[in-house]
């Protein structure tokens, strides 16, 4: 299991671009946060999620 924003979430084993791909999120308006590291766009799709990792998926909001 992989605890996701502190909910714990069947994706080991997915690349982050797969877990976000079967989610609503806009990988253009959030950031990764893998084990207290950000994961840079460009790794989304090389960096796999493992048993244990802890994710924070953190949105950007606009206002004004």
């Amino acid at each position: 299991m992989v605890t996701i924003n502190g909910e714990k979430c069947n994706a080991a084993g997915k690349t982050v671009a797969e877990y976000l791909s079967a989610t609503e999120y806009d990988p253009k308006r959030i950031a990764i946060e893998r084990n207290g590291k950000i994961v840079p766009k460009a790794q989304y799709e090389s960096t796999v999620l493992e048993e244990g990792d802890s994710v924070e998926v953190v949105s950007f909001v606009g206002g004004g």
